[in-house]
């Protein structure tokens, strides 16, 4: 799994795309609510986790990501991450109120074996804020705003997920579903996210 384009340097950049992603981000975490132990898999060079951090100082926070050079980024930063695989939780049953897996699942050959994994570290009726792309809206935006490299980069995507494929995968290892977001627009062939507003099934 690799992550050809570096976050910070595209969040750097400023415009509409670091717009997006702080508008995408405050959607995310505005659904989460008392949850104290939250976990963010896949945290990249943390720039959603920078977020978590300052707006719910009181929480127990950590961030895992499979790439050791984000980790190290993350370090850089004093932000609280470690190595970790999707698929091999180091965590206890139950060890988390709220797991983020934002823009991972897609990455992966196993993915199944992921949202198992995440069911299992998450109390009963813990929260999951899940986010995968729309790789082809994502190339044409790219592409009208004239960002090529980003356009024609290697996306590191395995598949393409719809916001049903995905509702059924999470359904089949035991997660209710509460809510399917398209972003920023309401349906899914217009939209650049599907964010996944799911519980553990008590």
């Amino acid at each position: 799994m690799t992550s050809p384009l570096p976050q910070r340097e595209q969040y750097g950049k400023g415009g509409v795309g670091r717009w997006y992603w702080d508008y995408r981000d405050q959607r995310t975490l505005s659904y989460i609510g008392d949850e104290k132990n939250i976990l963010d898999v896949g945290c990249g060079e943390g720039i959603t986790l920078e977020k978590i951090l300052k707006k719910f100082p009181d929480r127990n926070v950590v961030g895992i990501d499979y790439l050791r050079e984000k980790i190290e980024i993350c370090k850089r930063y004093h932000i609280p991450a470690h190595y970790g695989d999707a698929c091999g939780l180091e965590f206890a049953d139950r060890s988390f109120d709220c797991c983020l897996f934002m823009e991972v699942v897609e990455h992966l050959f196993e993915p199944e074996k992921a949202l198992k994994e995440i069911h299992r570290v998450l109390r009963k009726g813990g929260l999951l804020l899940l986010m995968f792309p729309n790789d082809f809206l994502f190339k044409c935006a790219r592409l009208g705003f004239l960002k090529l490299k980003e356009a024609f980069s290697p996306s590191g995507h395995i598949r393409q997920w719809t916001p049903s494929e995905m509702r059924k995968a999470l359904e089949k290892v035991g997660f209710e579903i509460q809510e399917v977001v398209c972003l920023p627009f309401r349906f899914w062939w217009l939209s650049l996210h599907c964010l996944i507003v799911a519980r553990k099934k008590i």
